[in-house]
Parts: C-alpha cells; structure tokens; sequence
C-alpha cells in the first residue's frame, strides 16, 4: 500500500513538473541545447547560451534560478547552474536527466551508448536471420555480411539506418536477400523474366526495376553469387552499356529478351548440352532468316557458318537483300543498329568457332563508330566490307552531317578507317548502304 502511495505521489510530481516546464517556452531552448549535449558527451553538461529574451521569459528565468538577469544581451545557462537550481526547487527529486526525459518523453542516450543499441539490433536482427537460413544457400552470405566493409556492407548499413529503431524492418531486409539468392532461376537450370522473377520474389512486378533501391540491392546480390560461384563477367569498355545484361543473364534473369535478338541466315547451331539444335537446322537447310531471341542464343553453345564466314551487316533491309540473293549459302546477321547483348553472344560463339566476319555499315559517324567496336570486341578475324573511302564516295547521299556528329569522328582510330572517316569528315554527308547494294551482292 505504501509503494502504492509513493508510485503515485512520483507519478503526480513528474506531471506537475512536465507541466510547469511545458507552460513556459523559454525551457524548450534550454533543453534542446542540454538534450544536443547529452547525445554528444553522453551527460548532463555544458553550457546553454540564450539571446533575445523577452520580459516574460526573462521573468521566467529569474523566478527559477533565482537571480537577476535583467540587462544583459545573452544569458548562460550553464549544467551545473541548472543542477543547483533544480535541487532548490519543488521538483528537487528528478536529476536534471529525468527533466529531459519528462519534458521529451524519450530515454536520454549519448551517442556511445545509441551506437552500441544500434549495433545490438543490428547484431540481432542479423542472428535471427541467420538461424531461418541456416540450411539455405543464403547461409554463406549472411555469414559473411561485415567481414569486410564493401558495397553491399554500406548499402545494408543505410537501410539498417533508415529503419531507425524497427529491427523488424532490417529482417526483412536480409530476407529478401535470402530469398533472392536462394531463388536464383540458375539453380533449376532456367531463366526468368526480370518482372516474373520480381513479382515471384516480392509480389511486385517492378521491385527490381532500375530505379528502385530493391533494384540496387537486386544487382549487388548477383555480383556476390558471381564472384563465388568465380563467374567472370566481362566489363568491357567496348560495350559498357551490356555489363548489366550479361550480369542479370549469368544469373538466369532476363532484363529484355523479345526486343533483344538476332537477325540469323544460313547457321548452324548446337545447344550447350551438344545437342544439334533442330530448330535452327530447320532453317538452315530451308536458307530461311529467322529472328533468335537472347534466351535461345544463351542456350547455344556452338555454332558453324559456310566457309567458316560470315558477313554482318548494319540495316535490315540490306540483310534482307542478301538473305535472298544467298539463300542460306552463305552466313549473315543484322545487327540493326547498336549491338545487343544478342549479338555479343553470338559473336563470342563466332569467335570460337574461328569464324571470320566481314562487316559493313552505314557512312555515318554511329555507323563507323560501330564497325570499330566490333573489329576491337571480337576475338577473331574482321575486315571492313565495302567501308573504303572510295565506297563512301559511290553510297553518299544529300543528308547533310550536324557540327556536332562530325565531331564523333575523332573517335575513330582504325587505320583502315581513318581514311573514310576524313573523306567523311571533308563532304559532311551520310553515306548509306541502300546506295551501294550492288556491289554488296556477291
């Protein structure tokens, strides 16, 4: 019954005094200065200086510290002042902390102390993961989480912060980190859409878009299983814009796959497993062009062209030419602007092969500059096709070049093109392939 009676007494008292420091604004400056301090030192101390006061305030001040401040400019107000004042006023049972902790309704930490509970949350959220996952793939990625302060360390590090106190929050941070990497389409051998894989792993279609912090966290998750599975990925500088695709693709996730494909005629082709693939060998013998997604080329592992030849061409409308007059006799592909990842693959097949590539493109500074990316990317024989200067002169056209494109030119290297890229340089005028088709035309 007694405790009873001081438990409510304690209560009573700390409202009365939330009260009376509530009443008077002034308080507020005071201790949010005290409150800045005990987050940096970790107690009650330092020095609190106040400018423009007001009369009533200035009242205030005077009723509680029990000295005349009038006529000065600045008041200090410092720790230990407040201390001797409490401990002579009504409210002489609460230390100047539980004031703090009353006027603020929260505990009053240093910053030593928030650490080490971040850490303990942190440190918590992180073993309880653990044990879900402890039979999983993931296992090894959790155990490895902070041995070294890498991206995916940082990255996690500023979730955790922007959780804030919900160590609920982080879990399910490291868990979808699980389950992405636990779920892999590699593991079964298959390949998945990116929206598919999204949609299966966290309900939402658009969670790994580019973009989205889930998106950041999605490719971070790919590196790690790349570098432990010691799956390199190239990060040519030749094509720096398909680094991500050959990423996403070594994890069986397909970023794009209808809009990413090949133009193809007179190849044949084997799958990864040695299989001849029939369906292309269809084609072949039919001399019929077809159009290969990424997925089925990721799924080649060999490939054989005519005369181990090949000719690559940049517009559709001059393979389309060729496929005709050839009839699958001999090898050609579109590449249709831009290299996609497609394409890449193919030409790493090609390379293998020993498959020598004759190339042409369009007389334009993205045209030339295209042609020298795939001389520099591929690891086998390429020669220019039809790209000379004196080419240029018979496919030119009245399409006059901006400042701005010309100067694109001085990017060209290749000592077999710098000749065409001043003559190009000299006119100013595209050159199109449509314009010299017969003598493309074997």
């Amino acid at each position: 019954m007694k405790n009873n009676l001081k438990f409510v007494q304690k209560k009573f008292q700390a409202e009365e005094c939330t009260a009376y420091f509530r009443e008077n604004p002034v308080f507020e400056k005071i201790f949010r200065g005290f409150r800045e301090k005990y987050a940096s030192y970790g107690d009650f101390s330092g020095t609190v200086i106040l400018k423009n006061i007001s009369e009533n305030d200035l009242e205030v001040l005077e009723g509680f510290f029990q000295k005349n401040f009038h006529g000065k400019k600045s008041i200090s107000i410092s720790a230990a002042r407040f201390e001797k004042a409490l401990k002579e006023s009504r409210f002489e049972e609460f230390s100047p902390k539980e004031v703090l902790e009353l006027y603020f309704q929260e505990k009053m930490t240093g910053k030593k102390e928030q650490q080490q509970s971040e850490e303990q949350r942190w440190n918590q959220a992180l073993e309880e993961t653990k044990i879900i996952y402890q039979k999983t793939f993931s296992a090894r990625w959790l155990f490895e989480i902070g041995q070294t302060k890498d991206e995916m360390y940082f990255y996690l590090q500023k979730r955790y912060r922007e959780a804030g106190k919900d160590k609920e929050e982080i879990k399910k941070v490291l868990e979808l980190g699980c389950k992405v990497l636990n779920n892999f389409p590699y593991h079964q051998g298959n390949r998945e859409y990116l929206a598919v894989f999204a949609a299966r792993i966290t309900g939402n279609p658009h969670a790994f878009d580019d973009g989205e912090r889930e998106g950041v966290f999605l490719r971070m998750l790919i590196q790690w299983d790349l570098v432990h599975r010691e799956i390199p990925v190239d990060r040519s500088e030749i094509f720096p814009a398909l680094y991500r695709q050959r990423l996403y693709l070594a994890a069986g996730i397909l970023r794009d796959d209808m809009s990413n494909c090949a133009m193809l005629c007179g190849i044949r082709t084997w799958k990864k497993n040695g299989e001849l693939h029939e369906g292309m060998e269809g084609f072949f013998r039919e001399g019929t062009p077809v159009q290969v997604p990424l997925s089925g080329i990721a799924d080649w592992g060999r490939v054989e062209c005519p005369e181990d030849t090949i000719y690559i061409v940049e517009n559709p409308s001059v393979y389309a030419m060729l496929c005709g007059k050839w009839a699958g006799k001999k090898a050609c592909m579109c590449m249709n602007g831009q290299p996609r990842l497609s394409a890449v693959l193919l030409l790493d097949l090609l390379a293998e092969a020993g498959v020598k590539i004759y190339y042409a493109g369009d007389f334009d500074p993205e045209g030339m500059l295209i042609a020298q990316k795939i001389k520099k990317y591929y690891q086998g024989e390429v020669c220019y096709w039809k790209m000379s200067a004196e080419d240029y002169e018979k496919s030119k056209s009245k399409e006059i070049l901006t400042s701005k494109r010309l100067k694109m030119l001085e990017h060209i290297d290749d000592i077999e093109l710098l000749q065409t890229a001043e003559a190009l340089r000299k006119c100013g005028v595209i050159g199109y392939q449509e314009n010299i088709l017969e003598f493309l035309i074997l």
